[in-house]
């Protein structure tokens, strides 16, 4: 029972808290194994953490998004979905759940685009070997999405109350300081890298430009190929031979379900998509499916 309940709660969970728990569940299986097997977790995960080197990544391309879902230490993994948390809700406001998944995953990839090229082109790495890990890269993008999205949105810390762009410029800041003289330089690039995404993201969708739409298609495609198929069951259908009388056709009064979607569509047409609300998005999704 305990099993099905919690199943039905990440079942019905948003996209967010799904990710969380998703990181929260890898983190305690490495820690475990590693304890009572006594084994390194980077000889556990050494096929998933994102390498520096070229070759190695040839060899496990899949790690560009793997990475980002292993962490080894609880503070790291603590703040990042912390953050992810907070900044979540607001995103999943405004958005549904497959382009928060878009800007989150291509966050990471992002992240991880800019670790191993710096890694492989800038002399102060020649030298040195590395691997990448941890969701800093893709938690960053979202952060940075939704602050250059609605950078006058506000938040409630204690008793201040600060802006989304505030909040924001403050952890880019202290990471473009840190850069230089860190030990986790690969961590802050990562950092850097997401939040390059984030921001592009969010200032061409402004313009009307979705550059994740492809990321958000192969979302939907894959979803497809992996949602069970249930067959419909067989309708036996009788003819009839009794003639009805035709009835004149009349134009039907607007409903006001109707109405309401005239309304919206017109605010579509003079605002943009984005400009609708949740309720209002969810609204013309389920009179379209009705139709």
């Amino acid at each position: 029972m305990a099993a099905n309940s919690l199943a039905y709660q990440f079942k019905t969970s948003s996209i967010a808290v799904k990710i969380i728990a998703i990181n929260a569940v890898i983190f305690l299986l490495i820690s475990l194994t590693s304890f009572f097997g006594q084994i390194a977790p980077i000889s556990l995960t050494r096929w998933f953490v994102l390498p520096d080197g070229l070759p190695e990544f040839i060899l496990q391309p899949w790690s560009f998004i793997t990475y980002a879902f292993i962490h080894y230490g609880f503070w790291h993994l603590l703040f990042n979905m912390y953050m992810l948390y907070w900044f979540s809700n607001i995103v999943l406001n405004l958005f549904d759940s497959k382009r928060y998944l878009t800007i989150y995953l291509l966050g990471a990839m992002s992240g991880g685009l800019l670790y191993v090229l710096s890694y492989n082109i800038f002399p102060v790495f020649l030298n040195s070997s590395s691997y990448l890990l941890g969701a800093s890269g893709a938690v960053m993008a979202i952060v940075i999405f939704i602050a250059t999205y609605t950078p006058n949105t506000e938040l409630r810390i204690f008793t201040w109350t600060i802006k989304l762009w505030h909040i924001a410029a403050v952890i880019f800041l202290i990471d473009l300081v840190r850069l230089p003289i860190s030990g986790n330089a690969g961590g802050l690039l990562a950092h850097i890298g997401g939040a390059i995404l984030g921001y592009s993201y969010a200032i061409q969708l402004a313009k009307g430009n979705d550059i994740g739409l492809w990321f958000t298609k192969l979302i939907s495609w894959v979803e497809d190929v992996f949602k069970p198929r249930t067959k419909k069951p067989f309708k036996k259908v009788h003819r009839t031979t009794q003639t009805t009388p035709k009835r004149s056709k009349q134009k039907p009064s607007k409903t006001e379900t109707q109405k309401k979607v005239d309304d919206i569509l017109d605010k579509i047409g003079k605002s943009g998509y984005e400009s609708l609300t949740k309720a209002e998005k969810d609204f013309l999704f389920k009179a379209g499916k009705e139709d």
